[in-house]
């Protein structure tokens, strides 16, 4: 999903949609201030002043634009996504809160503008995206610290670089880092037509994982499957599918996981683990469901 801003009257309310935000602004820091003005249309930005519900507190608001010091860099952003961890931040329910008032958006890609005379790792016309949260990338341009952006291969899709910086990284990061995995080991995950379950998918692949790929129920369960097949899963079946004795059949070929990742929480999770292998881990890096994990005492091969 993209940043999209729409007039309703004289107040500027916003609409979360697919399509791209015309956005702008400055540099931005968590305890950094902007200048809001009503005559300038330089810069845009989709600016919330109190926590709660998006769509009752985002303004799209004119900025003016910071002048570039020695270590700046001047970024026009091209691109920048909604994450559900953009919309809690804006609730007020995430671990790290911009101070208010800030700019929405926690990653994005946009292109070098200009730089000040102490930058030496961007250039303009470079692509970058952010390696910091809170920084606000729902905005037409920016005035960024060079140390805050990294930058990127111009081959790169501009929508596949602004999102590389947060589900991509958290997939290769929980597939590294919690189990010593080798080809041909297998890994089970829940939410796996999100972001990151994609990524997983793809990343899992390259490394030679076999993946068991947990979704609910749908009208359009087949398409949703052959979407995920087509990136790489080799398995997928429903919250309900999981749940049933056949599931015992599977595991004739394809090896208990050893790892299994949860976003989701609640009967899901418990789920999960109930089909870990003996010494696994699981992983959870969301709680979609709102619920808390049970642990079975007993797995499903007992």
């Amino acid at each position: 999903m993209w940043v999209c801003g729409t007039l309703w009257g004289a107040r500027m309310q916003v609409q979360l949609r697919r399509g791209l935000l015309p956005a702008s602004g400055r540099r931005w820091s968590a305890a950094a201030s902007y200048s809001a003005s009503a005559e300038s249309a330089r810069v845009r930005a989709l600016v919330y002043g109190d926590h709660g519900h998006p769509p009752n507190v985002i303004e799209l608001k004119n900025l003016e634009l910071t002048a570039v010091g020695g270590s700046d860099v001047h970024v026009k952003m091209l691109a920048a996504p909604v994450n559900p961890s953009d919309i809690n931040m804006i609730q007020g329910k995430y671990g790290i809160l911009p101070k208010l008032p800030a700019v929405g958006g926690n990653e994005g890609v946009g292109q070098v503008v200009a730089v000040g005379s102490s930058v030496t790792r961007v250039k303009p016309g470079d692509l970058v995206i952010l390696g910091t949260s809170g920084l606000g990338t729902w905005r037409t341009e920016a005035v960024f610290s060079e140390d805050a952006l990294v930058a990127v291969p111009s081959d790169i899709p501009l929508q596949s670089a602004a999102i590389l910086s947060v589900n991509p990284c958290t997939a290769y990061r929980m597939l590294m880092d919690f189990e010593q995995l080798k080809p041909g080991d297998s890994v089970i995950q829940n939410g796996s037509n999100s972001g990151v379950g994609q990524a997983v998918i793809q990343i899992a692949t390259v490394l030679g994982l076999r993946t068991i790929n947990v979704v609910r129920d749908r009208p359009d369960l087949q398409k949703l499957t052959n979407k995920l097949k087509n990136l790489g899963a080799e398995h997928v079946i429903t919250e309900e599918q999981l749940r049933k004795p056949e599931m015992k059949n599977l595991f004739k070929d394809t090896p208990q996981p050893r790892l299994a990742l949860n976003c989701v929480g609640g009967k899901s999770a418990t789920d999960l683990l109930r089909h870990l292998a003996h010494g696994g881990t699981m992983v959870t890096y969301g709680g979609m469901a709102k619920q808390p994990i049970t642990a079975p005492v007993m797995s499903s091969r007992n």
